[in-house]
């Protein structure tokens, strides 16, 4: 297990990145809906979860660097995953940032139109969306966050073994 931010054990960056995900995704509903209804409480909706979306985001940012920066070695295939995750999650945040810079003003009227809002979100939860599926790859394929049994430790070590005794024999039989 690799994670360094723990809570009795628990890994800390998992259970707080839902909160922006499901902020993400309410953020393009109230565009989308502003888009076609042009209700103020729709745009009010998406500048609200924008901000709880980017505010809950920087907060799953910090155990998720120290995790990568601090648990997972250097040089690993993980290391390397969870690079490409956090530059899309990265990236995703400055999309819903800029949006949020965008919008916050029309708070109390309304903007003179969603597209932006429409394309940043969307395109951030896209980031979103690839840098979820790395996540899971660094728990499924790394086991980033999972504490193994001492069974599965030893299973996990001898298939590791395995690999690199073939990819040695595959050396020297070219």
């Amino acid at each position: 297990m690799y994670s360094k931010v723990t809570v009795a054990g628990h890994p800390i960056h998992p259970m707080l990145v839902g909160y922006p995900v499901v902020c993400y995704t309410g953020t393009l509903v109230g565009f989308a809906v502003y888009s076609g209804t042009g209700h103020q409480f729709w745009l009010n909706l998406a500048i609200a979860l924008n901000v709880a979306g980017v505010g809950g985001a920087l907060l799953a940012a910090l155990p998720g660097f120290a995790d990568w920066a601090f648990g997972i070695p250097r040089g690993s295939a993980a290391k390397t995953v969870g690079l490409a995750h956090a530059g899309l999650n990265v990236t995703a945040l400055a999309l819903f940032a800029i949006s949020l810079g965008t919008y916050v003003t029309h708070w109390n009227g309304p903007a003179t139109g969603a597209t932006l809002g429409l394309a940043l979100s969307a395109a951030g939860l896209a980031c979103t969306g690839v840098a979820g599926f790395l996540g899971w790859m660094l728990v499924q394929d790394y086991h980033i966050g999972i504490r193994l049994t001492p069974t599965q430790e030893r299973d996990e070590l001898a298939v590791q073994n395995t690999k690199v005794i073939g990819l040695h024999h595959h050396r020297r039989a070219a």
